[in-house]
């Protein structure tokens, strides 16, 4: 049913993280498959990703994880993003009903407060980005990484909480 895509460099910690947070999904039978679309990495990225038992990419970035992507709904998450407890149901509700893209909402120990977000400038995907396989190909055609393609997309905000992965 969904797939989660994360794009790294140099991630290996923060990839381990958020595969943690996915377990649950795993189990349950929501999360379909986990791809990891590197660009370059020279950690042990690659390891993390085969040891979970995640599909590992080195070449051609998001585009190429959408096009490998078995669900009809992506998950793209930043390495180092932890969703939390109780995000499963939030999900499954949401793309049983709704065709437009989604974010998390941030857990209150990872908000900023808004002069803050403002001028650092926010990431399009510190919230994580549910989109269904079809709006993320085709938005991928314009979009040379994952966060190009989650600028500027109209979402709703999911009740479901993330813990948001630590600025590089």
């Amino acid at each position: 049913m969904l797939s989660v895509l994360i794009e790294t460099h140099n991630d290996e910690e923060g990839l381990a993280r958020t595969l943690a947070s996915l377990i649950g999904g795993a189990v349950e039978g929501v999360v379909r498959d986990v791809i990891v679309c590197d660009t370059g990495s020279s950690d042990q990225t690659h390891r993390v990703a085969e040891h979970a038992g995640c599909q590992y990419l080195a070449g051609g970035g998001i585009a190429a994880g959408i096009k490998q992507a078995k669900g009809d709904w992506l998950l793209l998450l930043e390495p180092g993003a932890r969703l939390v407890e109780g995000w499963i149901d939030d999900v499954v509700a949401h793309t049983a009903r709704q065709t437009m893209a989604a974010r998390f909402s941030r857990t209150r120990g990872s908000r900023t407060p808004f002069l803050a977000r403002v001028l650092s400038g926010n990431r399009a995907l510190a919230e994580g980005l549910v989109i269904s396989k079809r709006q993320a190909a085709s938005l991928s055609k314009n979009a040379g990484n994952a966060e190009a393609l989650a600028r500027g997309l109209a979402t709703k905000r999911l009740d479901a909480e993330i813990w948001v992965a630590p600025s590089k």
